[in-house]
């Protein structure tokens, strides 16, 4: 009995250092990460609540959870405005020689069933590693709940020695998407130098190093090896912007040519 008084005790102590963490977060004007943690120190105190018997504390728990819900769906509702106006804007940042930030943790949860065009801006899909790195994000786009039918790639032409293995190495992949059903657009530009990701349904991601923000892998049997999942590499340290763009009746990939956001924003390491 004392050691489950000891867990609940526990419980409740995360739980309000959870919430207290999303008060400050909250009134920093960081509002995602005030969410998430409004949400996960909300979900402690229900278990608190679940295993508490006295009657006194119970009504107590109801009283803060309630009060905590009501601030996450004062939160929740302004974000919701924002991406509806198009002014929302996240931003991750990942450590040197940080792991487990795969083109699938970061990207999935902005990829959905009505994702069926998607614009990438990348002056170096170039090198082997590179052109590898494109085929996995590729991969990534044509697995459900995706629905990616054209693809297009805006990148710099290797103009070295690395011009043929470029060149077919990009056809390569061409023609493996087009077997998935999958079209590829290549354009290529000598003065394209910003690096941002665009998806159809209001997603637009500016990452400072591109798609290429791992780190040399190592080769042969190694869980680092280029062969195997990107989640164990190590990452150069790098900084992610997730924005919210509202949708506009002109070509969004001539949109890309140039800079058409506020540049205060843009996100570079």
């Amino acid at each position: 009995m004392a050691k489950y008084g000891k867990e609940q005790d526990a419980q409740s102590i995360a739980a309000f250092t959870v919430l207290k963490r999303a008060m400050e977060l909250d009134s920093g004007s960081r509002y995602q990460q005030a969410l998430v943690c409004y949400q996960e120190g909300i979900d402690l105190l229900m278990q608190v609540l679940r295993g508490t018997k006295d009657d006194t504390k119970k009504r107590n728990l109801r009283k803060q959870i309630s009060g905590y819900m009501d601030k996450a769906e004062i939160v929740k509702k302004y974000l919701d405005q924002e991406k509806e106006d198009g002014k929302y804007h996240m931003q991750i940042k990942i450590e040197e020689n940080a792991t487990g930030f795969s083109y699938e943790s970061l990207f999935q949860q902005y990829l959905n069933e009505t994702v069926t065009e998607v614009w990438i801006q990348d002056p170096y899909i170039r090198q082997i590693h590179q052109l590898y790195n494109f085929l996995r994000f590729c991969e990534m786009l044509i697995k459900k709940p995706c629905k990616v039918k054209t693809i297009h790639l805006l990148t710099s032409l290797d103009e070295g020695s690395g011009k043929q293995q470029q060149s077919s190495g990009l056809q390569e992949i061409k023609k493996s998407l087009q077997d998935h059903g999958v079209l590829l657009e290549l354009k290529y530009s000598s003065s394209v130098h910003d690096r941002e990701i665009r998806f159809n349904n209001g997603w637009m991601i500016k990452i400072g190093r591109g798609l290429d923000y791992f780190k040399k892998p190592q080769v042969g049997y190694s869980l680092k090896s280029e062969y195997v999942a990107l989640f164990l590499y190590h990452f150069n340290k790098l900084a992610l912007g997730f924005f919210v763009v509202k949708k506009k009746k002109k070509n969004l990939f001539s949109s890309l040519l140039r800079v058409d956001f506020p540049l205060d924003i843009v996100i570079l390491t």
